[in-house]
């Protein structure tokens, strides 16, 4: 039997005004996942694709159905889609209905956007007509179907795109509703940088027999990017930002927070180092995230700090460097970020800032792409997880250590009594006991605190110390 094998675009025969926007654009050999997923969709299957980001996810989903729409034209109706795509930011959706358009410049479709943060109206507008392709976020898709601007009961192909990401933000319930009010006879595509088993059970539930495309392990990394760890304490992290802003050879770098309030305060740092820098995140208008993404782009500024939401539909070429101020949480965001980088081929470093309390987020990181991240910098001693370290034994336990907590004398057991709290100049004890001999260790630090207690406190309770409400057995 003859192989075909597919390494250039016209091997799928797609439509030439497809293909003729394709030359223009130097678009000559297919990636891994355009080419295994092109065909598998131009079949009509359902089908789930997984890769990174960076390679070429959205032109494995948007030429194939072009090419449908280009072959089978059809009236529009009135505020109804035939193609509806779903991205969990306002940035991807901008960037996939780019996409659509530019594979599509010579074709007489329509496409239009609907996502938050910009006015309502104009979406509104768009949709009265109908249009071809409709690149949407969740929240904003149901609020234009309450408002009865949009009917789904035409949607012919759904593509749930970063289908891990929407997850990961809530989207589930959502998604769930736009779902039962499409037609039963469509084609899906769900495709996702990672598969964590609640993407693997929604897929379940909406696809039908999926082909799956998998061109890379499930949560790996891109072998092009340099990775490493620089353990350090939170309050070294800004000093430390800036000497790596300025140690390294960098074309632009993303900086990644875990929070809103964290990438202003970090921008606003940088500045005051003298390095010039945005934010970009969920509080920021439409208007602020695209200005700070064109200047970012233009290269006006090199640093760019970001939260893991706005950052999802961040395709900007040349990002040298991704840099983790805050280690993710969710372990598989940490694919996502660096993900960033080393795109298109090109390579790329990853470096992310380790204090102790998120060594357990390193621990799961280094879990899901079944690699230990080199650590180097000033100090590559990796720290215990928190959820190793040592618990105190039974009784209400203070800092460290296990002392009861007593009347506030040192020496008495005081929210883990003596120095540090750690039990050393009282009676408490410090670490941990193991389990068989916790409760024997209990009753006798019972019995040293009873015998102290009776020689400083006899007046206070008549004598009887084992009726002081701190010295009562826990229940």
């Amino acid at each position: 039997m003859k192989v075909c094998l597919l390494t250039s675009f016209h091997n799928f025969s797609l439509a030439e005004p497809i293909t003729r926007a394709l030359a223009q654009e130097n678009y000559i050999t297919p990636t891994p996942i355009q080419r295994d997923a092109i065909p598998v969709v131009r079949a009509g299957r359902d089908l789930i694709g997984i890769a990174q980001t960076g390679t070429g996810k959205t032109a494995a989903f948007a030429l194939p159905i072009l090419d449908r729409l280009a072959a089978n034209p059809k009236p529009l109706e009135k505020k109804s889609c035939r193609v509806l795509v779903l991205s969990p930011t306002r940035e991807l959706s901008g960037q996939i209905l780019d996409s659509f358009r530019t594979y599509g410049r010579h074709l007489r479709l329509s496409s239009t956007l609907a996502i938050g943060g910009v006015s309502m109206g104009k979406q509104v507008r768009a949709l009265m007509g109908g249009v071809d392709v409709l690149v949407a976020t969740p929240g904003r898709l149901l609020d234009l179907v309450r408002s009865n601007a949009l009917r789904l009961n035409k949607v012919e192909v759904l593509v749930l795109d970063e289908a891990d990401r929407m997850l990961d933000m809530g989207f589930i319930h959502d998604i769930r509703a736009i779902v039962a009010k499409l037609p039963a006879a469509r084609q899906t595509l769900l495709f996702s940088a990672t598969m964590p088993r609640e993407v693997a059970a929604l897929a379940s539930q909406m696809l039908r027999d999926p082909a799956q495309v998998a061109v890379t392990p499930v949560a790996s990394t891109a072998e092009r990017i340099a990775q490493r760890i620089i353990h350090t304490e939170r309050a070294a992290k800004p000093a430390l930002l800036v000497e790596v802003l300025k140690a390294e050879t960098i074309d632009r770098a993303l900086v990644f927070t875990r929070t809103k309030h964290g990438a202003d305060k970090v921008a606003r740092g940088l500045g005051h180092a003298g390095i010039a820098a945005q934010a970009i995140h969920g509080n920021k208008s439409q208007g602020q995230r695209e200005r700070a993404l064109a200047d970012f782009r233009a290269g006006r500024v090199r640093t760019l700090v970001a939260t893991d939401i706005a950052a999802r539909g961040i395709d900007v070429d040349g990002i040298s460097h991704v840099i983790n101020y805050d280690l993710p949480n969710i372990p598989e965001s940490y694919v996502h970020r660096i993900g960033r980088t080393a795109r298109a081929g090109a390579d790329g470093i990853a470096i992310s800032f380790c204090d102790a309390e998120e060594a357990a987020f390193l621990h799961d990181i280094e879990k899901l792409i079944r690699m230990a991240i080199p650590a180097t910098g000033r100090r590559s001693q990796r720290p215990a997880p928190r959820a190793a370290a040592q618990r105190p034994h039974a009784g209400r336990s203070g800092q460290n250590g296990s002392g009861h907590r007593g009347s506030g004398h040192k020496g008495f057991g005081h929210k883990g009594s003596g120095q540090n709290g750690s039990g050393q100049n009282g009676s408490g004890r410090t670490g941990s006991d193991p389990a068989g001999s916790g409760r024997k260790r209990s009753r006798q630090h019972r019995r040293a605190q009873r015998e102290q207690y009776a020689k400083v406190l006899p007046a206070k309770s008549g004598g009887d110390i084992a009726s002081l409400p701190f010295m009562q057995r826990p229940r």
